[in-house]
C-alpha cells in the first residue's frame, strides 16, 4: 500500500522535471546546445571558424559600446528607423551568438536590454505610417510585414541564445510585452499573408514557427506548417510543395529563390533540431537540398540570373546562400560545396558552419562543376523550364532561356526571352528589376513606378511583341495561369540546345523558339543560333528586341540616326520608356550589329533578312522624368502586316580590344554567310566562320533520341544520332 501512495508522486515528480528540463533546453533552433561544446572549443583553436569569430566578435564589441536605440518607425524602405530597427534585430542575433561561445555576460545584457527597449516600445505602436495601403499587409516596426517576419526569425533566435540568462520577471515581460504580440500579429493578426504561399508568407511562418519551439507553443509550430486552420491549405510544408519545382527550382526565380532560402533553411534547421520525427529534409525527396544546389546553378560568375524582379547585385556570396550551404554541407557532406563556400569566404557560426570551416581547414574542397540543365518549372515540373547552356571551350559562357512560368507577382511578361554571358560579364541583357533596393530617396526603397510600366512589360525584354502590346496584355493572373512549354533540351559534346513554345500569350498567335549553344569543331569557339518562329491566324507587328551591354561599334547597313529630335518609340507597354535613336531596313541579306563589351570583345548578331525586317535602335529612359532607369541600349527587329514569320541570327563573340596595350584583333565580324532550310522536322544552319563552312542540324522530332535520323545536304549524306548536330563541309 505505501508503494502505491508513493508511486504517483514520483510518476508527477518525474514529469514535471521532464518539463523542466525540456522548457530549459536553450538554445534549440538552428545553434544547439549540442552544438555550443564544440563551438566554444573550436574558437580557442586556429583556423577559419576561429578567424570568423574573432571578425565578429570585433565587431559586436565596437557596435555595443554605442548606447540602444530604438526608434519610433516612421521611414520607409532605407530610411534611418528602417535601417536602424534592422541593424538591431541582426545585432541582437550576432551578440546572442557572441553569449553562447564566450559566456561573457555582457552580451547578454546588452540583448536583454534591447529586448526590453522593444517590449516598451511594441504595445504603443499602430501599423506603420508609411504603409502601402493597397498593397501587401503592413507592419509596426516596418512598413511591410516582411520586414517584420525578418525582425522576428533573427530576434526569436537572439532571445533563445542568451534566454538561460534572463530571470523569470524579464522573461514574462519579453514575452508578454513583445514576442508573443509580434507573432499574433505575424499570424491571426494578418491571415492572408501567413497562409499566402509566397515568400512573404514563407517568412512569416518561419518566424513564428521558431517563436514556438522556443517559448513552448507547439500549437504556433502546427500553424506554421499547416497554415492557421491547420487544413494544409498553406503554411510552410504547403509553400515546400508549391513554390519548388522537383529539380528544387523556386518558382519566382533567382533572386526570390535566393531571398526565401534563408527562413526555408532557419526554420527547417529548427524542425529538423526539434523533431527529427518530421525528417523535414527529406520531404519531397529532398526538395530543399535541391534547391540549395538549384540557387549555386542558376548563378553566373557569382551572380545570380537576373530574371522577373531581381538586383543584378545579388550572388552566390548573399548571407541567405551562405547559411543554405553550411547546411547543404552539414547534411550530405559534398565535398563540392566547400568550393562555393570557399569562394563565399564566409564562416557562419553554427554547428554547420563549424563543420565547413574544419573540412576547408582540411583542403576537402573539390570544383563544383556547373552543368547544362533544364529547370522544371511549378510543383510538378510540368509548367515549362528555365534552361541554363553552358559551354567552357571559348571561355566560361552561358546562354539562359526561358520557356517558364509566369513566377507569381514577381515574374515579368517575357514568356521564351534569353540571356547571354560571356567572360565574365552579361552580353545580351535583362533589365531586371526598376528599383534602388533600401534608397529611401528613389520610391522609399520600394520598386518604382517604372519596375510596371517598363521592366515587366515584354519589349524590356529579348523575345516576341505582337501589335506592341506585352504577353497576356499585363495581366499577372492570366500569365500564372499559362505556361509555355518545354519542347526539347539536350546537351552534348557538339553543344546544347531547347526548344520552347507557347500559343497563350496572345490569342491566335503560336511562338516557338530554338535556341543553341554550339561549339564550332577545330575552332575552339561558340556561336548562339537564335530560330524565333510566329504564326498567327491573321496579320499582325511582330517586334523582336535585343538589349545588349556595350558600346555600339558598327553595322554593316546605313543607320538613319535622329541626331537632334528624339521620340519615343511607342505609347505605352513599355514602348513609352525607350528613345528612337535610329532606324534602318536593311536589304535582303545579312544584317549585322556588332557592339562591344567592357570585358574588352567584341560581339556581333548576324540576321538572315528577307529585306522585311526594319531595324529600331533604342535607349532606355524616355518618359522618365525622375530619372529612375538606366541608359541602356538595344534593338528591335520589326516586321508589319505578317501573320508568319521566323527570325533568325545567328550571335558570335570574336575579336579583343584593349586600350591599355593599344591593341585591336578581329573587330569584324567573322561570319561570313547563313543560310537557313528544314527539312521534315530537321532545321539545317550552314554558316561560314573564320572560313569554314559548318552545318548546324537540329531535330525538333519529340522521338529524336529514339532512332537516329539520316539526311541529305548539298548532295551529301548525313546522320544525326542526336538533337544537334554540327558538321564540318569545307575548311576553306
Amino acid at each position: 500500500m505505501q508503494v502505491t501512495r508513493i508511486k504517483p508522486f514520483f510518476i508527477l515528480l518525474m514529469a514535471l522535471m521532464l518539463s523542466a528540463c525540456a522548457e530549459a533546453a536553450h538554445p534549440n533552433l538552428v545553434i544547439t546546445s549540442d552544438n555550443i561544446e564544440q563551438m566554444r572549443a573550436a574558437i580557442d583553436e586556429p583556423g577559419r571558424f576561429k578567424n570568423a569569430f574573432d571578425k565578429q566578435r570585433h565587431m559586436v564589441d565596437e557596435l555595443i559600446k554605442h548606447p540602444i536605440v530604438v526608434p519610433v518607425p516612421k521611414d520607409g524602405g532605407g530610411g534611418y528607423t528602417h535601417e536602424q530597427h534592422k541593424k538591431n534585430y541582426q545585432l541582437m542575433y550576432n551578440t546572442g551568438v557572441m553569449y553562447q561561445l564566450t559566456q561573457d555576460k555582457r552580451y547578454a545584457d546588452y540583448v536583454r536590454d534591447m529586448l526590453l527597449a522593444y517590449a516598451d516600445l511594441y504595445p504603443t505602436l499602430d501599423v506603420h505610417p508609411k504603409r502601402k495601403v493597397k498593397a501587401q499587409n503592413p507592419g509596426k516596426l516596418f512598413w511591410q510585414s516582411l520586414n517584420e517576419a525578418m525582425w522576428l526569425v533573427y530576434t526569436i533566435q537572439a532571445y533563445d541564445l542568451i534566454y538561460d540568462a534572463l530571470n523569470s520577471s524579464q522573461i514574462k515581460t519579453i514575452e508578454d510585452n513583445l514576442l508573443k504580440p509580434v507573432a499574433l500579429f505575424l499570424s491571426e493578426g494578418q491571415p492572408s499573408t501567413f497562409n499566402k504561399v509566397h515568400n512573404h508568407g514563407t517568412w512569416a511562418t518561419a518566424g513564428v514557427g521558431m517563436a514556438g519551439y522556443v517559448m513552448n507553443e507547439p500549437e504556433w509550430v502546427e500553424k506554421s506548417l499547416y497554415d492557421l486552420d491547420k487544413s494544409g491549405k498553406g503554411g510552410f510544408l504547403k509553400q515546400l510543395d508549391i513554390l519548388f519545382s522537383p529539380q528544387g527550382y523556386y518558382n519566382e526565380g533567382p533572386y526570390y529563390h535566393r531571398f526565401a532560402l534563408l527562413p526555408f533553411v532557419t526554420f527547417a534547421r529548427a524542425i529538423e533540431n526539434n523533431e527529427p520525427d518530421r525528417a523535414i529534409f527529406q520531404h519531397r525527396n529532398g526538395v530543399l537540398l535541391k534547391a540549395i544546389y538549384a540557387a549555386i546553378d542558376l548563378s553566373y560568375n557569382g551572380l545570380f540570373f537576373p530574371i522577373n524582379d531581381a538586383i543584378k547585385s545579388k550572388g552566390t556570396d548573399t548571407i541567405e546562400l551562405v547559411h543554405g550551404v553550411a547546411a547543404a554541407y552539414a547534411l550530405t557532406n559534398d565535398n563540392r560545396l566547400l568550393d562555393i563556400a570557399n569562394q563565399q569566404n564566409q564562416i557562419v557560426l553554427t554547428g554547420d558552419g563549424l563543420k565547413v570551416a574544419r573540412a576547408l581547414d582540411n583542403n576537402l574542397a573539390q570544383p563544383y562543376q556547373y552543368q547544362s540543365t533544364a529547370f522544371g518549372d511549378g510543383s510538378n515540373g510540368d509548367e515549362g523550364a528555365l534552361v541554363v547552356m553552358r559551354s567552357d571551350i571559348d571561355g566560361e559562357q552561358a546562354l539562359l532561356f526561358k520557356p517558364a512560368s509566369q513566377g507569381l507577382g514577381h515574374g515579368h511578361f517575357d514568356k521564351l526571352t534569353w540571356q547571354f554571358y560571356d567572360r565574365g560579364n552579361e552580353i545580351v541583357s535583362d533589365y531586371g528589376a526598376a528599383r534602388f533596393l533600401n534608397v529611401e530617396a528613389k520610391y522609399g526603397g520600394r520598386y518604382l513606378p517604372e519596375n510596371e510600366s517598363y521592366a515587366k512589360q515584354t519589349v524590356a525584354h529579348n523575345t516576341v511583341v505582337v501589335d506592341e502590346t506585352s504577353h497576356f496584355n499585363g495581366d499577372v493572373s492570366v500569365g500564372n495561369a499559362n505556361a509555355p512549354t518545354l519542347d526539347f533540351f539536350e546537351t552534348t559534346d557538339k553543344g546544347t540546345v531547347s526548344a520552347g513554345s507557347i500559343d497563350t500569350a496572345y490569342a491566335g498567335v503560336q511562338l516557338s523558339r530554338t535556341l543553341a549553344l554550339v561549339n564550332l569543331p577545330d575552332l575552339s569557339r561558340t556561336i548562339a543560333i537564335d530560330i524565333f518562329n510566329v504564326i498567327a491566324d491573321q496579320a499582325h507587328q511582330l517586334d523582336l528586341p535585343l538589349h545588349y551591354q556595350g558600346q555600339l561599334i558598327d553595322t554593316n547597313f546605313a543607320i538613319e540616326a535622329n541626331t537632334d529630335l528624339l521620340k519615343p518609340v511607342g505609347k505605352n507597354q513599355g514602348y513609352q520608356h525607350l528613345w528612337q535613336k535610329g532606324q534602318s531596313t536593311p536589304e535582303a541579306g545579312l544584317a549585322r550589329v556588332t557592339w562591344l563589351n567592357e570585358n574588352g570583345r567584341f560581339y556581333t548578331q548576324t540576321t538572315l533578312t528577307d529585306g522585311t525586317e526594319s531595324f529600331i535602335f533604342t535607349q532606355i529612359g524616355a518618359n522618365d522624368p525622375n530619372f529612375n532607369l538606366r541608359n541602356e541600349h538595344g534593338f528591335i527587329r520589326r516586321v508589319r502586316g505578317v501573320s508568319q514569320h521566323r527570325f533568325i541570327s545567328v550571335l558570335e563573340p570574336h575579336g579583343e580590344y584593349n586600350p591599355s596595350k593599344e591593341f585591336t584583333l578581329n573587330a569584324v565580324s567573322q561570319v561570313t554567310s547563313l543560310e537557313y532550310s528544314e527539312q521534315g522536322s530537321l532545321s539545317l544552319i550552314e554558316v561560314t566562320v573564320e572560313g569554314r563552312q559548318f552545318l548546324v542540324a537540329i531535330n525538333g522530332t519529340e522521338d529524336a533520341q529514339a532512332n537516329s535520323t539520316e539526311f541529305s545536304y548539298k548532295n551529301h549524306q548525313y546522320n544525326l544520332d542526336d538533337r544537334l548536330g554540327v558538321y564540318v563541309l569545307s575548311n576553306h
